[in-house]
């Protein structure tokens, strides 16, 4: 009798734990869902949508970004890039892992773990996991010039404060398509927001800021940081060059 009781003792304390710890974490869940979740908005495809984005893309003056051949930054200080747009391929490091990706054909992409080429079981493992790494990480870089890019739908969006949003759907592509941004505009036309219904993302029109831009070398226009709810996601050691 006094192995159960001990028993039903430590049951209620293992109990309790879980529940001051999980109970807490459900309410902010639950606050936050309320308060932020919305319905993906309806928009109208047409001149008016492709009108919104070129000025966009004009207001970050895009021929610099595309004039831009090689990008190198850090990602929240964990994931490195280099990534040679000409040749469509990227040095993704993160740990002890290197991954060159070739970005058209990943069958012909390299593997290195500390420093030494690893061809075994987990080669296309890694390949993916750094695949993913940089369909991530460079879209929190260059978003804004992915918005014409093959198999987006474009729509505008007129907010409940009457101004002109830009609402971007990938259609195909990436790691998750199906994806679909709203962006918003500072008054000279440059992104200042975004509120994003992804699938990763159990609340649905969570908005992040796009700010901080800094000019590289090459006149491309990159952010440093945004900032999701109360995180900040920081992208540090940026540089664009012409090459």
């Amino acid at each position: 009798m006094a192995k159960a009781s001990k028993l039903k003792k430590a049951l209620k304390i293992i109990g309790g734990v879980i529940v001051f710890f999980t109970l807490p974490t459900l309410l902010l869940f639950g606050f936050i869902y309320f308060k932020y979740n919305e319905e993906l908005p309806t928009g109208q495809q047409g001149p008016k949508a492709e009108l919104l984005a070129n000025k966009m893309l004009k207001s970050l003056d895009e021929s610099a970004y595309l004039n831009t051949d090689y990008i190198e930054w850090t990602f929240k200080g964990r994931q490195k890039y280099k990534w040679y747009k000409s040749d469509n391929t990227c040095e993704v490091y993160w740990k002890d892992f290197t991954v060159i990706l070739d970005l058209e054909n990943r069958n012909n992409s390299k593997v290195f773990v500390l420093e030494q080429e690893y061809n075994g079981v987990e080669k296309q493992g890694y390949i993916t996991k750094a695949e993913n790494y940089f369909n991530n990480d460079s879209f929190w870089l260059v978003a804004p010039y992915k918005v014409l890019d093959e198999g987006t739908e474009r729509r505008i969006v007129i907010t409940e404060d009457h101004k002109e949003a830009l609402l971007v759907t990938y259609k195909t592509g990436g790691t998750t398509p199906g994806d679909s941004y709203l962006w918003h505009f500072d008054d000279e036309g440059k992104p200042k927001s975004f509120q994003m219904w992804v699938d990763i993302l159990p609340i649905k029109g969570l908005e992040a800021t796009w700010g901080n831009w800094t000019t590289t070398e090459s006149g491309a226009q990159l952010p440093t940081f945004h900032k999701l709810l109360i995180l900040g996601i920081e992208i540090t050691d940026i540089k664009g060059l012409k090459m």
